[in-house]
């Protein structure tokens, strides 16, 4: 054989080697970059998959990429909204009627019966609003009361209310959140609401495939999403409790996102792990102390104020770790959002009362509690959001003669028993879309616990008791009647710092603290969005465009 012909024969040789190394490398990256996400749950099991009964984190999380709203709050964003099912929208001159033009050719998901889905026409809005609007059917029927909905045309949904209200608050009720998802009108009509409970039927980015109860729920990307093809192939939802189960599954890579815990050390501890981070995000969770003003001591606002002055919320939000917690002054929600109450605007009002031993003391004597008094209060079992900072304060107000014992009940019983008006204190950790919505049901009058008009979570009742003393029930419904149905902006948000002042002067509760979620996550997720904000599912928000990255 030639030399010049041994050359190129050794030359191939090597090409063909080079080519199978690269091969195989590229293999090897696409079986670690597999398209399969796999988040676990602080959960023993889902409560429901039907999104107008959803409510907690981990159901939320579940449902939110299986359906849409005619509206979408975009992943991270806080505050404004962008067409989702609705293409376009506008209002009538007297702001009575809604009109949304829908986009053609979104399906709903494959079900028995559909084996390719169908078109979403208004006819499945409206039958959505309408469910979404019926208090047998959905936990969030008061928002809707006043509105009534009707099809004006294949892809033409009108909606009519019976008084204006501004557009923040009117397109909140109609976005991807809670009554506002859009559900399928045939899979309901055909299966039932105890079926859909557990095969619900959407529009999202991922169509549900399997649930395994106490385990797991598996959904699958959708190939016809209006948005595009899913960059994951599957999503899996896993219950679990335990959270050092949790994080094994996060260290050895059976799991790519775990729900942690708000705790600083904890979340340093984690932020050991290799390729792991721990980003923190919003929307926070506000905890707040509400007292039971029909109930002695604390039907005197003296009493009130002293519990008040005797508690540090920067201790409370050290106790629970600086980088996660921080204190409140607000009322309502906390800021940075639209309308909550600062602690300068606090300050300069007049309503902070904390941190001040001799005038708890003082006001206690001065109610004829010279000693100080025992009282019994009913707290849930969960420890970050409820125990540990009532642990923190049942420490400081003992400093000024406050014997606070504490009596732990299993989550779902502590719901229970604080609807039924059995503890002179709630402490309550939650969030809600807005001012207005907090407002409305924690302290207008039509939500107070047990003899409500709407018995909801109005645990302090205020606007039914003389909160102040001086022999006239305090109310502020007309104040939050007022700043729902303001158009004009600025003047809803003093409409609704106003309020807060009032019930800070009155001292029917404590705002304490604020608490931002971790979700601890492999380096190499990419949510497709920044994770600052995430107030529909109170975890990463997964999307069409979340994947998994080579590693």
């Amino acid at each position: 054989m030639k030399k010049s012909n041994i050359f190129f024969l050794l030359v191939a040789v090597l090409l063909m080697q080079s080519l199978l190394v690269f091969s195989a490398g590229q293999g090897e990256k696409v079986e670690e970059a597999k398209q399969e996400l796999r988040i676990a749950f602080d959960a023993g099991d889902a409560k429901t998959l039907d999104p107008h009964r959803a409510a907690s984190t981990v159901d939320r999380s579940t449902v939110d990429p299986i359906f849409n709203g005619l509206v979408r709050y975009p992943p991270g964003d806080q505050v404004e909204v962008e067409p989702d099912l609705a293409e376009s929208w506008e209002i009538s001159a007297d702001r009575t009627v809604w009109t949304f033009h829908l986009r053609e050719g979104v399906y709903f998901h494959p079900f028995e019966g559909y084996e390719s889905g169908y078109e979403l026409t208004s006819e499945d809005v409206v039958y959505s609003l309408n469910r979404a609007a019926d208090p047998d059917h959905s936990s969030y029927a008061g928002e809707y009361t006043g509105m009534s909905f009707r099809a004006a045309g294949k892809y033409t949904v009108e909606i009519t209310i019976d008084q204006p209200v501004s557009a923040p608050l009117f397109l909140a009720k109609v976005a991807d959140y809670a009554g506002g998802f859009i559900v399928c009108k045939k899979a309901l009509e055909a299966k039932g609401d105890e079926w859909f409970a557990t095969h619900p039927v959407g529009t999202g980015p991922f169509v549900f495939d399997t649930y395994e109860p106490r385990q797991k729920v598996v959904l699958v990307g959708y190939d016809r999403y209006f948005r595009g093809k899913p960059e994951l192939d599957q999503l899996v939802i896993r219950y679990m409790p335990d959270v050092s189960s949790r994080e094994i599954g996060l260290q050895t890579g059976e799991l790519d996102i775990i729900e942690g815990l708000n705790e600083d050390k904890w979340v340093e501890k984690v932020s050991t792990f290799e390729n792991v981070e721990t980003p923190a995000f919003g929307p926070c969770e506000v905890q707040m102390l509400h007292f039971n003003m029909t109930k002695p001591p604390f039907d005197d606002i003296r009493v009130r104020k002293a519990f008040s002055y005797a508690v540090s919320r920067s201790e409370v939000a050290a106790f629970m770790g600086l980088t996660l917690a921080e204190p409140i002054y607000s009322a309502a929600m906390a800021p940075p959002a639209l309308g909550a109450v600062t602690k300068e605007e606090a300050t300069k009002a007049g309503v902070v009362y904390e941190d001040d031993a001799a005038k708890a003391k003082a006001l206690l004597a001065e109610a004829g509690y010279p000693n100080g008094f025992s009282t019994e209060v009913v707290i849930s079992e969960l420890a970050t959001s409820y125990q540990k900072p009532m642990i923190a304060i049942q420490a400081q107000v003992k400093k000024v003669g406050i014997d606070m014992k504490l009596k732990v009940v299993d989550h779902a019983s502590f719901h229970t028993l604080i609807r039924e008006d059995a503890s002179p204190i709630v402490y309550y950790a939650c969030w809600r879309p807005n001012v207005d919505v907090f407002l409305t049901r924690f302290f207008h009058s039509d939500s107070e616990v047990v003899n409500g008009r709407k018995p909801d979570t109005n645990f302090s009742h205020y606007g039914a008791v003389d909160a102040d003393g001086d022999g006239r029930v305090d109310s502020i419904d007309s104040m939050i009647e007022d700043g729902r149905y303001e158009l004009d902006a600025d003047k809803q948000v003093d409409l609704w710092k106003q309020a807060q002042v009032e019930l800070l002067k009155d001292a029917a509760h404590i705002p304490v603290i604020r608490l931002k979620y971790v979700f601890p996550m492999k380096s190499y997720v990419d949510l497709g969005h920044p994770l600052e904000f995430s107030w529909e599912t109170y975890s990463p928000q997964i999307t069409e465009k979340t994947r998994i990255l080579p590693h």
